[in-house]
């Protein structure tokens, strides 16, 4: 799909690079900055929506941590039980009474570690960016993105389409 020719530049026909902000979106009003926003309110909320995918990013690796201290748990466990088989039933002890079951900090488990980092951090961060996008994006998400994209793809060229030709799911938003 092709934009409405852009007006004319000064100094030549206008290019992506020129065109104005509302107009390079005009075929996608999900990703279409807000009348009124300019450049750098859009770069400011583009900024923080990066920031909180960073975020997600971490508390993935907080999930990745609660999931291998949990399986290493297991193992310890299932170590005990071998050494007591095998004829070490103290040294099965020292396991069961050392490491299976410790706290991996000061009286929490990971999942109470995760669930302290949600409340305390994770929480406050996904409403201070949900509030930027809400005040002064009319809570679209990815305007940033979306005029970048615009911006650097080549018109007219296979797989530098705007938005997919057709999608088998109803609410995927395709070109006309």
């Amino acid at each position: 799909m092709t934009l409405e020719p852009a007006p004319e530049a000064p100094d030549g026909p206008a290019t992506d690079a020129t065109r104005a902000p509302e107009a390079l979106l005009a075929h996608d009003p999900a990703h279409q900055r807000p009348a009124g926003a300019d450049d750098a309110t859009v770069e400011a909320c583009g900024k923080a929506s990066e920031a909180l995918e960073w975020l997600e990013r971490a508390r993935g690796r907080l999930f990745d941590f609660h999931q291998m201290l949990g399986h290493l748990d297991l193992q310890m466990g299932e170590a005990a039980d071998r050494l007591r088989e095998a004829g070490h039933p103290e040294l099965g002890d020292l396991v069961d009474q050392e490491v299976v079951g410790r706290n991996v900090l000061d009286g929490r488990w990971t999942f109470q570690i995760i669930e302290e980092f949600d409340a305390l951090y994770y929480g406050p961060v996904k409403a201070v960016e949900q509030r930027l996008r809400d005040e002064l994006m009319e809570g679209k998400r990815h305007v940033y993105e979306a005029e970048m994209k615009e911006r650097r793809r080549t018109r007219d060229l296979p797989g530098h389409e705007s938005r997919p030709p057709a999608a088998h799911a109803p609410d995927v938003v395709t070109e006309p």
